[in-house]
């Protein structure tokens, strides 16, 4: 799946939660409306997407205010000192995490940034990702390919 097709799916959560994707491009991007699929294109080359990625607009539409969100966080394995000061590994399970803060946005921004993928990250959050995490792991795959997120529907205000 490229970059373009990854956009739209991210667009469409945004969208779906009251996102104004026109407004905002003619507002951050450039005045004229070109299209929606002229502006992701546009969005999706040389890095362009990271404007919208970070945007606080469509952050606050990604992850809506007060809602249920649920996701999956990784494994990860860390070395740590015990109290007889022996350095050991320490290995964290993946994890479900639920979360209803009203600006936890502001937490996923955050961590969007220190992750070495945004748009990896994001996909975490799509209504698709669990089924295809489940698919990834009943093929004994390590980490889900993200051309295997199917598109849901295409973007509202086109």
């Amino acid at each position: 799946m490229n970059r373009k097709e990854l956009l739209r799916l991210l667009l469409n959560q945004a969208q779906f939660n009251g996102f104004e994707f026109r407004r905002w491009f003619q507002t951050h991007i450039r005045p004229a409306w070109p299209g929606t699929e002229a502006a992701l294109a546009l969005l999706a080359e040389e890095g362009r997407h990271f404007t919208l990625l970070f945007s606080h607009d469509f952050a606050r539409c990604f992850w809506r205010s007060g809602a249920h969100m649920s996701f999956q966080v990784p494994s990860v394995t860390y070395p740590r000192v015990n109290s007889s000061g022996d350095v050991i590994q320490v290995t964290r399970k993946p994890f479900t995490r639920r979360t209803i803060k009203a600006d936890v946005w502001k937490y996923h921004l955050r961590q969007m940034a220190a992750s070495e993928d945004p748009i990896d990250y994001l996909c975490r959050f799509l209504p698709a990702a669990d089924q295809v995490a489940r698919q990834a792991q009943e093929a004994g795959e390590t980490k889900p390919a993200r051309a295997q997120i199917s598109i849901i529907g295409q973007p509202r205000g086109a």
